[in-house]
């Protein structure tokens, strides 16, 4: 079975949930070594039966979204451990519903760019060939999706599903406001202690009305073994 891999953007490989995109990454390179020979490429890429498409932040940079640790990064203003974090939600889950919301309002006026939209097209063209083109990103931002891709596994979750705290439901969910106490919310301060909004103001499970929480992958949290073992398929 002939396969290749193609990485697209920044992966980010240094933090505690990435250490399985490592094992991900591990395997791409026993497929092919590392090559910018564009020749080799065209030649591997015109053979191969299934192809891999690994993004990270550096796909969306183009269309605007910010990046975590380059110039503008989201971890240059805020710290991690107080947004993106288990702990930080036990203790604050306004003050990261605050940040959550402000990113979900930001990333829904962003757009595919062409590298986006260059994907999901040879996904297409590879389909009607009868081979297959799978994107596996850290990206939570749903824009591969925007663009097109039918076969997108989101390493990290996404922005747009939530996740209730107590049944465990997992929904799409595109509300905007996502709920009323957060309407108008922009940037939280990066010093703040508290975003001093009432627990039962915040987003509610339809189903038990437990507390929800964005569905992605913080600090300390493993990745989903569903989608990894979709991953290593």
């Amino acid at each position: 079975m002939q396969a290749a891999a193609v990485v697209v953007g920044r992966l980010g490989l240094s933090s505690t949930p990435l250490l399985a995109t490592r094992r991900l990454t591990r395997m791409a390179d026993t497929l092919s070594r590392p090559s910018s020979d564009l020749a080799k490429f065209r030649e591997v890429y015109k053979k191969a039966k299934h192809v891999v498409v690994l993004t990270g932040a550096g796909v969306s940079a183009e269309s605007g979204v910010p990046t975590f640790r380059g110039d503008g990064g989201l971890w240059r203003t805020w710290r991690a451990q107080d947004l993106a974090s288990p702990s930080a939600f036990a203790r604050d889950p306004s003050l990261v519903w605050e940040f959550y919301h402000y990113r979900r309002e930001l990333m829904a006026t962003k757009h595919p760019n062409p590298a986006h939209l260059a994907i999901a097209e040879a996904e297409q063209r590879l389909t009607a060939e009868g081979r297959r083109l799978v994107v596996i990103t850290q990206n939570i931002d749903e824009l591969h999706k925007k663009a097109g891709s039918k076969e997108v596994l989101e390493l990290h979750g996404s922005l747009f599903r939530t996740e209730c705290t107590k049944c465990q439901e997992i929904r799409p969910n595109t509300d905007s406001p996502i709920c009323a106490s957060l309407a108008g919310k922009g940037a939280p301060d990066p010093n703040a202690v508290n975003a001093r909004i009432p627990e039962s103001e915040l987003p509610r499970c339809q189903k038990c009305s437990g507390l929800l929480r964005p569905n992605v992958v913080w600090f300390g949290e493993g990745l989903d073994n569903n989608v990894l073992q979709k991953a290593g398929k």
